[in-house]
């Protein structure tokens, strides 16, 4: 079969044949129709995503959409290594293979299910967020961050801060609910300020933060507290991604000075059956009402051409 084949870390997968699937027992074989090229495929192309193996070679992608033997239209993941979703066919566990309601696409379910389950997720199950709290995002100018500022407003939250570097994007995000933005492209100083008053006069429950490095370094800054005296909020801080940076400093006053709790959400912090479950929800609510996003489709034999190809707010999925 044709696949998008990862044969070392430092380039991207080549369009070139692999060896067809066998299901084993308990796995499905799926007909691929449409795969997502998210962030997490990036990483473990690279090897850099904690949930590389380092084997090679292997087959790109972590999830899709595609048809089973018997005609019907799933989303599924997880496919055993070698294989991957970018190819023509690929095995899933049974489990993971979830029927897709009418009413959203292929294309549309393929480039929206990972970025959708990361905010879904991170609000629903590990922050145990509840309507009427609050939520800072932090990256929301980015294609996952435009979809969970929409997110949070659909679960209920009574105020939505968007944060990012993109000023058009930003100012888009208000007409995708967001009632307030902050520009991460200003001074340290100035960006703590901001942040500071959004936590002290307008609250903030949650905070999703896609960026990790210096953004999230200045907001646990704007949460830390002085004196003796304060009464510190509970405040949700839930680390989903790292496209500023691996690693932040995180000084100890910060966590006895402040109501600051850090939580991670992703693949192991969260259960495949609890993901699983809330794409279930997502696609439901997405049916109900669409969400605002964006794909674009390319033919799979194209995908070393376009691997690196960046368009802010645009998901790009491949076609086999």
């Amino acid at each position: 079969m044709n696949a998008a084949v990862v044969t070392a870390f430092n380039r991207p997968p080549r369009y070139s044949s692999f060896a067809e699937p066998v299901p084993a027992e308990g796995e499905r074989l799926v007909n691929v129709t449409a795969a997502g090229l998210h962030p997490i495929v990036k990483a473990l192309a690279s090897g850099t995503h904690y949930g590389s193996t380092g084997e090679l070679p292997f087959v790109a992608g972590v999830d899709g959409v595609g048809r089973l033997e018997n005609g019907a239209r799933v989303y599924f993941g997880v496919s055993r290594k070698p294989f991957g979703t970018f190819a023509e066919r690929a095995p899933a566990p049974s489990w993971m293979c979830l029927p897709l309601p009418d009413g959203i696409g292929d294309q549309t379910a393929a480039g929206i299910a990972n970025p959708a389950m990361s905010s879904w997720v991170a609000l629903t199950t590990r922050a145990k967020f509840a309507a009427g709290e609050s939520v800072l995002i932090l990256g929301a100018t980015g294609t996952a961050g435009q979809l969970a500022v929409q997110i949070a407003k659909r679960l209920g939250a009574r105020r939505v801060v968007a944060a990012g570097r993109n000023p058009q994007a930003l100012e888009k995000l208000r007409g995708l609910g967001a009632d307030a933005t902050v520009s991460l492209d200003q001074e340290r100083p100035a960006l703590v300020s901001q942040f500071r008053r959004e936590f002290a006069e307008a609250g903030v429950d949650v905070v999703l933060d896609y960026l990790c490095g210096s953004p999230a370094e200045s907001a646990i800054e704007a949460i830390s507290q002085k004196g003796l005296q304060n009464t510190a909020p509970r405040i949700r801080f839930v680390q989903i991604g790292s496209s500023a940076g691996n690693a932040i400093s995180l000084p100890a006053a910060a966590l006895r000075s402040s109501g600051l709790e850090l939580l991670g959400s992703g693949f192991g912090s969260a259960s495949l059956v609890q993901i699983l479950e809330a794409l279930a929800e997502f696609f439901q609510a997405a049916v109900r009402q669409p969400f605002q996003f964006e794909t674009k489709s390319a033919p799979l034999r194209d995908v070393e051409a376009l691997w690196n190809r960046s368009e802010q707010g645009v998901r790009l999925v491949f076609q086999p």
